[in-house]
């Protein structure tokens, strides 16, 4: 009796999580931390606009001189000064389909854009029959801003898929080492699980090319029949993708209701969409058989039960947060802001929630001197600057 009394009053308090609401799904996390970490002190963080007037900005990418290239999902890619002054509709883009969540979605610069002024873009698109599907482009930015040249589609998802506007992924990331990712998303094609699972479609796969288009000899299905540019498979809608310190891609996935994931990708894993989930369908409905996880399927890192609805993400490096280095910023859909993982080793260790009067997040862009730029998806969107300080 006196040791459990001991115990008791010597025993370490449970730390506080975010206050998110109860999980829509019953099931319980693989390892300790996956889901509902400890939540961090609150940071002083101060948001200010830098430009509004943009329709449902999706992307964002910083140009060495300071400007930025911005994307809007009607269609539109346009530069915007270091001030936010923003510029005409840059001529010259691919062919762009506006169709539900699909649109002209992200813009990336290539590795060499300072010599070439080269950069990528995702879009959708359809083919003759009306199937929609995500593609990429490379095109020459002129040196005035005023128009892409040189514009060559370089890769398109297969299979097209008729009467679906949705989940398209559409992140595309440089790595640094001549090789480009693009993150595609399962067309909602949960109901197909064969299609989704199958090494030679490209639905719900994350791509792994060379900058010229080519596949790697060293991805880990080269050589398979239409399976040589994957790099990953089993992912549902993935919109947020960034590279971390080492080098190491990481995505952010949406889930149905509950389920959104962080996932650190490793070649050739397995993500199980849809055979597995830690969400449930929006009908309240198991996913496949209701088990969140099974033999050969690759845990998420974390994941969010409600959802966060994640848009894109990036690696905190910079001067202006000290205590943020290395922590992964997340943009949120719903209920909106930002998100803050800090990590240990490959571990969440506390969560933070921040700024989410500014509402539906779409893209996260950390720039040299360590503040933040965060893109708002709204009929009116804006970037907003992110400084230290409240």
């Amino acid at each position: 009796m006196r040791l459990s009394l001991a115990l008791a009053l010597f025993a370490t308090p449970a730390l506080a999580q975010v206050e998110q609401g109860p999980p829509n799904a019953p099931h319980a996390p693989a390892f300790a931390n996956q889901t509902r970490a400890p939540a961090l002190p609150a940071s002083a963080v101060t948001a200010t606009l830098l430009t509004g007037g943009l329709e449902h900005p999706w992307g964002i990418a910083a140009l060495p001189d300071g400007r930025f290239l911005v994307t809007e999902r009607p269609g539109r890619l346009r530069l915007v000064s270091a001030a936010g002054e923003v510029g005409p509709p840059i001529a010259g883009l691919p062919g762009i389909v506006v169709e539900g969540q699909g649109g002209l979605l992200d813009v990336a610069l290539a590795d060499d854009f300072a010599q070439s002024g080269r950069i990528y873009l995702t879009y959708a698109e359809n083919n003759l029959v009306g199937g929609m599907f995500l593609a990429a482009a490379s095109g020459v930015l002129a040196a005035d801003g005023t128009r892409l040249t040189g514009v060559a589609e370089f890769w398109t998802q297969s299979p097209a898929i008729r009467g679906s506007g949705v989940h398209f992924g559409g992140r595309i990331v440089p790595d640094g080492a001549g090789h480009i990712f693009i993150i595609a998303g399962e067309r909602g094609m949960w109901q197909e699980p064969d299609q989704v699972q199958a090494l030679d479609t490209d639905l719900g796969k994350v791509i792994r090319l060379n900058a010229d288009g080519s596949e790697p000899v060293d991805n880990p299905f080269a050589g398979q029949p239409d399976a040589g540019d994957l790099w990953t498979s089993g992912h549902r809608n993935p919109q947020g993708a960034a590279l971390d310190g080492q080098g190491r891609l990481w995505t952010m996935e949406h889930g149905p209701a509950g389920g959104d994931e962080l996932n650190l990708l490793v070649p050739g894993a397995n993500h199980g969409w849809p055979l597995v989930s830690y969400g449930i369908d929006y009908s309240g409905a198991p996913v496949g058989d209701g088990k969140q996880r099974g033999p050969g399927i690759t845990e998420p890192v974390y994941y969010w039960d409600p959802v966060i609805a994640p848009g894109g993400m990036a690696f905190y490096a910079g001067p202006m947060f000290p205590d943020w280095q290395g922590d992964i910023l997340i943009g949120s859909l719903n209920p909106g802001g930002l998100v803050r993982l800090q990590l240990d080793g490959d571990v969440v260790v506390g969560e933070e929630r921040l700024l989410p009067d500014l509402g539906r997040v779409r893209d996260v862009q950390v720039l040299a001197d360590g503040s933040i730029l965060l893109l708002t998806d709204l009929d009116d969107g804006g970037i907003w600057r992110v400084t230290q300080g409240s």
